[in-house]
């Protein structure tokens, strides 16, 4: 009888050899994941025990207490570079890679073609040349500090079991830090913090090019009643136009009204979707008598975070000198902290720093353009980029007298970009020596050195006195204010290289005991000329900070931090009584949406942009919703000009549309609308339409749901599935843009630091992410809950829990 084969059995050698094959390819697999945990234990950071740092004079001590804070005990500010290398390096290396191939566009040659389009704009800058000027410009004494920092970070990645796991996941391997790269993380600063003034810049020009005059002015203000400088003066503010030219009853456009629901994160300024803040009281104010300084640096998040704790000291003038703050990984200097005697923090001045150049090209020659000598051919420079996977790319660069050529501006000509990131005289590393000025007086002396992107520097020091100061080089126009871009051919309009800086701006020893700053208009006449308007922020931040210490009595660290963390929603208060005061004159059926928005933002209304608020968020887009009403006719001329024109580029916009609506003039009103109670009816009607849309009930639209705070690892941009190891967990954040608790999903506060010179121990501080890189190391978000519930951590570290000790060594 013949067996089917489907009923064979397998001959017992044949299964012999398959489970042996079997076994093997187990044993294989569990080699290759036993080799990837062998790996990713190596490339974790040394916290103990011995090892040898080639250029130390003297052994460097470092200690870590339970958040991975290191304190560095050195015998010379050399070796305490060289140490803080060495730390970055082993805690931070990758990130300081993407972040000098950021500023040089070099990313493609570490992560594939598919970062191409991001090196090719940002190779124009041509950094990685510019870097090299500015490092040959750097004084013996800082080049030291720099060499011995470079160093050390080599020493440290040397000295990882094994490399970073990123270059493991990305089969690369690191190139050694050099000191260009350190230039070149100063030049990524610049990037993420004035290069915005010309794009600010470009969008208010297509406002000036397609409108009325009368339109350009009220649509482009200076300022807005809801600021709070330092200086008074006068400064133009909204002016309602009257005249012929901006009656809207008279204009014809064809189209649609734009009336459909923006996307909410659309709605937020680009001049208010980030900021900082800082402030500081004056010992006479305070409850233990020193100065406080209060620091809040309001940047894109991601893991790890931009900036690494550090305390170090060395020996200085008979002395030791400690400082204690916050480090740059792939920078050798105390970006904000306190060196004992003076306290400091930096917030962005959103002056402007950079201007766009009309340019006048040869009629017959295009490959020409007019300068003030007569016509000059454009430079072209190639610039070969590497890319990972793939062929070099070439990207030739056109270059002018005054900058590279940069964009086309919506009348078809050709823009240049005078920025001063790409001088030598605006780059440099005098920020550092703030770690051995004594008092304010020698800080605002150094303010105007420092080549930075240009900073508000706030500062106290051990004496109880306080100051303000912009960190930074100024340009010196000649011709115009520079807020506008201007063709530079016949020499009318230039710069005239930096101004002084003992002539910069500065306040020292303020009559009210208080200093404040939030990305808003700080100063007023002569000083408001000299740094101009690069995209101020709207200026109630600064207004709720300034009424917040003024309400302080004998303030300590404590009310300092609740400051910070205050969510109160102040600027909606007068739209949440224009939607009541109207929804109260409608006649509405009692089931309608409107009245559940009334009833909601009466009776539900807590003041605050908190997590779970309903009537927060439904406020918040009601307002933008009101903006959308004034401003979508009058700008229909710069969408026909540039289609992707959004009306948030613009300056003072909830100022703008509040002033419109309150004084409610019939020859703005779009004709889509019956009256101005009708614009505020559709804006309550598009936002219950979206707030109830798909089925959504309305107790889910809270400001949770939107403010999904997502703090990631960069790789989890391009694999998702990463986040479960790679992310912090996704968490719905109180905060928002007009308020000192600023918070959106991908930026808010890095750090929040207050401290009083001299009285660290009382010192707060807590930050995003933890001090190591590494998903494995116990430090990855070490400190981070902290920072999402706002708890006064202690700005010192704590108990040592590490000793590593770095020795001098030959090799």
């Amino acid at each position: 009888m013949t067996v089917p084969s489907s009923r064979r059995r397998w001959p017992r050698r044949v299964l012999r050899i398959v489970l042996i094959a079997l076994a093997a390819l187990l044993g294989l697999a569990t080699v290759a994941a036993l080799g990837a945990v062998v790996l990713l234990r190596g490339s974790l950071p040394i916290l103990d025990g011995d090892r040898g740092l080639p250029g130390l004079t003297a052994p460097v001590t470092i200690t870590r207490d339970q958040l991975g804070v290191p304190d560095i005990h050195a015998a010379s500010r050399a070796d305490a570079a060289r140490a803080l290398g060495y730390l970055h390096a082993q805690d931070r290396f990758f990130q300081m890679d993407l972040q000098r191939r950021g500023a040089a566009g070099e990313l493609s040659a570490l992560i594939g073609p598919g970062l191409l389009k991001t090196d090719r704009n940002l190779r124009r800058h041509r950094f990685r040349t510019r870097a090299d000027a500015a490092l040959a410009a750097l004084p013996a004494d800082e080049r030291e500090l720099l060499d011995a920092y470079t160093a050390g970070v080599n020493a440290g990645l040397d000295q990882l079991g094994a490399r970073p796991f990123e270059y493991l996941l990305l089969r690369r391997q690191p190139e050694p830090w050099r000191p260009v790269d350190t230039i070149l993380t100063l030049h990524a600063m610049c990037l993420d913090l004035s290069l915005s003034a010309a794009d600010n810049e470009e969008a208010w020009a297509v406002v000036r090019d397609n409108l009325p005059v009368a339109w350009s002015e009220f649509l482009l203000p200076r300022s807005n009643p809801w600021n709070a400088p330092l200086q008074t003066g006068p400064v133009p503010g909204i002016a309602i136009p009257d005249t012929a030219d901006c009656d809207v009853r008279r204009w014809t456009f064809a189209g649609k009204s734009y009336r459909d629901f923006r996307d909410e994160q659309l709605g937020i300024a680009r001049h208010d979707s980030a900021g900082s803040n800082n402030w500081a009281v004056s010992g006479a104010l305070t409850g233990h008598g020193g100065a406080i300084v209060a620091n809040d640096m309001h940047l894109g998040h991601g893991l790890p975070n931009i900036w690494y704790r550090a305390r170090m000291s060395w020996p200085e003038d008979g002395g030791r000198r400690t400082v204690i703050g916050v480090t740059l990984p792939g920078t050798h200097a105390l970006i904000t902290g306190s060196n004992g005697q003076l306290a400091w923090g930096f917030t962005n001045t959103s002056g402007d720093w950079a201007d766009l150049v009309i340019l006048e090209t040869d009629p017959a020659d295009s490959t020409h353009y007019r300068t003030p000598d007569g016509w000059r051919a454009f430079e072209r420079v190639p610039e070969i980029i590497e890319v990972a996977g793939a062929e070099p790319d070439t990207l030739w660069i056109e270059e002018t007298i005054w900058g590279p050529v940069w964009s086309t501006d919506s009348r078809g000509r050709r823009l240049a970009l005078r920025w001063t990131a790409h001088d030598v005289e605006a780059t440099n590393f005098e920020l550092r020596r703030l770690e051995s000025a004594p008092d304010v007086d020698a800080a605002v002396a150094l303010a105007g050195r420092c080549g930075m992107p240009p900073q508000n520097l706030v500062c106290g020091d051990a004496d109880g006195r306080i100051a303000w100061a912009i960190a930074g080089r100024i340009p010196r126009r000649v011709g115009w204010d520079g807020r506008l871009p201007v063709s530079w051919a016949d020499g009318v309009h230039r710069w005239d290289g930096y101004h002084d800086p003992a002539d910069q701006p500065r306040m020292v020893d303020p009559a009210e005991g208080r200093l404040w700053t939030a990305n808003n208009r700080v100063t007023a006449g002569e000083d408001l000329a000299m740094i101009g308007d690069g995209g101020y922020s709207l200026g109630f931040r600064a207004a709720q900070i300034r009424d917040g210490l003024r309400a302080l009595e004998k303030p300590v660290e404590a009310d300092l931090l609740a400051v910070q963390l205050d969510d109160r929603a102040l600027m909606l208060e007068n739209w949440r009584a224009l939607a009541l005061a109207t929804l109260d004159r409608a006649e509405s059926p009692p089931d309608s949406l409107r009245l559940q928005f009334a009833r909601v933002v009466r009776d539900e209304w807590s003041g605050r942009a908190e997590a779970n608020s309903v009537a927060y968020r439904l406020l918040r887009s009601f307002a933008f919703q009101c903006i959308d009403g004034v401003y979508e006719l009058p700008l229909r001329p710069c969408y026909a000009a540039v289609p992707e024109y959004r009306d948030s580029w613009l300056p003072h916009r909830h100022a703008v549309a509040w002033a419109v609506i309150e004084q409610r003039p019939p020859h703005l009103l779009a004709p889509w609308y019956a009256d101005w109670d009708d614009v505020v009816l559709k804006a309550v009607d598009r936002t219950m339409d979206h707030a109830t849309s798909e089925g959504r009930a309305l107790d889910q639209y809270d400001w949770r749901a939107f403010n999904q705070v997502e703090i990631a690892h960069p790789f989890t941009q391009m694999v998702p599935q990463l986040a479960r190891w790679l992310a912090a967990p996704t968490l719905g954040q109180p905060g928002d843009s007009f308020m000192p608790r600023v918070q959106h999903r991908s930026s808010g506060a890095s750090e929040r630091m207050v401290v009083s010179p001299g009285r660290e121990e009382q010192g707060i501080f807590h930050m995003p992410g933890g001090q190591s890189g590494h998903p494995w190391s116990p430090f990855f978000l070490a400190g981070h809950d902290a920072w999402v519930n706002g708890d006064a951590t202690a700005l010192l570290p704590g108990a040592e829990r590490h000793r590593l000790i770095l020795r001098p060594t030959d090799h």
